[in-house]
């Protein structure tokens, strides 16, 4: 058994070990930097106004089995947007304000857009269609 020789393929693992342990930690910042750009390329940008009406998500709901539930619940006003998207929201009654994170508001059109639908009957189908309108 030649000591010298033992020390030195120890040495050598150990460096190898290092290289590894690298390799690794560069792999997983190239990886996170990929998750990073694809995240952020989807958070969609949503300006709200003061006055505004709003949907707030429910995020309680998905721990319990209220399958039907809407999770955007009520409707709320914007009462002050701060940076880095906080929002200030209030119920409509006027009774309680509290701050939320913007990514969990959505617009409500319900005030904006009205669907009116007709059912058409053709002489060569014996199907109706519907026809939506704006």
């Amino acid at each position: 058994m030649d000591l010298e020789a033992a020390g030195k393929r120890s040495f050598l693992q150990l460096n190898e070990l290092d290289e590894f342990r690298l390799h690794a930690y560069e792999n997983s910042k190239l990886y996170k930097e990929k998750i990073k750009r694809w995240y952020d390329k989807r958070i969609q940008s949503r300006h709200f106004e003061p006055g505004q009406k709003v949907l707030l998500f429910n995020f309680k709901i998905k721990w319990f089995s209220e399958k039907l539930k809407s999770r955007w619940p009520g409707l709320f006003k914007v009462v002050k947007v701060t940076p880095y998207s906080a929002i200030e929201l209030r119920t409509l009654n006027g009774e309680r304000t509290f701050m939320v994170n913007g990514q969990r508001v959505k617009y409500y059109w319900g005030d904006v857009i009205h669907h009116q639908s007709k059912v058409l009957l053709s002489d060569d189908q014996a199907r109706p269609c519907i026809v939506l309108r704006r």
